[in-house]
């Protein structure tokens, strides 16, 4: 690679969890602000599990709002600010990608940042300078939703870290909501393990159809908002990823919090 070139960075799954990890300094926190550490991008885009459109919409404002989008938590968490820009250049630019590869999108210019945005980056980029692009879930299919990953992967090597934020299991009901550190339940521990393989083996068929042929995909992923943030990050890695873990953990008996990044 040319010195003046850009390095390629890789493309991110980000199990979020709990609003409360932003401000818990524990083995997550450290291994995201770890991570942050490790690279340099020029900015983010984030597709979140908490921005469900029924087609693609692209926060354009130059200065996001934080959205906190929970209750019932302590009021610290509702006073925390994350000041990062907004991308405007970047959505246009994300805007005529995707109309290339045959998806309609929206600029939003009045979205603003849900907590599967800022949670993660104010963990990652705590001064909050890279400017920052949210883009929606879409409901699309595992494999529109991959078709929609790889149309941005070229981004990659313009500086760009695309992350999708979710969770690979994520089942609030059978969640042990007072015990973090609670025995993990067998099902979570086996799906989050299958899905790990499933990646590493470069196994997208089993992966695209993971309601059918995942082992306790129905608990581990009752609804699949959380989940479906992985297709458009697999798709952004170009289709050949290596797999290497950020944080492996699970908490609360199965919520997990396995977040990796995925680099040709």
């Amino acid at each position: 690679m040319n010195s003046n070139q850009q390095p390629v960075l890789p493309a991110v799954f980000v199990s979020h969890g709990s609003p409360m990890t932003v401000l818990d300094n524990g083995a997550y926190a450290q291994a995201l602000a770890e991570f942050g550490r490790s690279v340099v991008p020029q900015s983010i885009l984030v597709v979140s599990a908490h921005w469900q459109e029924a087609g693609i919409r692209i926060a354009s404002s130059p200065h996001p709002e934080l959205i906190y989008d929970f209750g019932g938590f302590p009021r610290e968490l509702y006073q925390i600010k994350y000041n990062s820009p907004g991308a405007p250049a970047l959505a246009a630019e994300v805007a005529s990608q995707l109309k290339r590869a045959g998806f309609d999108s929206t600029l939003d210019p009045h979205r603003g940042w849900d907590h599967g945005v800022w949670v993660p980056l104010k963990l990652m980029f705590p001064e909050g300078r890279i400017p920052v692009l949210a883009v929606s879930l879409p409901m699309l299919s595992p494999e529109r939703l991959f078709e929609v990953g790889k149309a941005l992967s070229a981004l990659r090597a313009k500086g760009v870290l695309i992350v999708g934020s979710g969770g690979i299991v994520h089942n609030l009901r059978l969640m042990n909501w007072q015990k973090k550190d609670s025995p993990i339940d067998d099902w979570a521990r086996t799906f989050q393990a299958w899905v790990k393989q499933r990646i590493v083996n470069r196994e997208l068929p089993d992966l695209l159809d993971y309601e059918k042929r995942a082992p306790h995909a129905a608990q581990a992923a009752p609804t699949p908002e959380h989940f479906a943030p992985l297709f458009p990050v697999i798709g952004a890695a170009a289709g050949s990823p290596r797999l290497t873990p950020i944080f492996e953990g699970i908490e609360h008996a199965n919520m997990s919090m396995f977040t990796f990044q995925l680099l040709d």
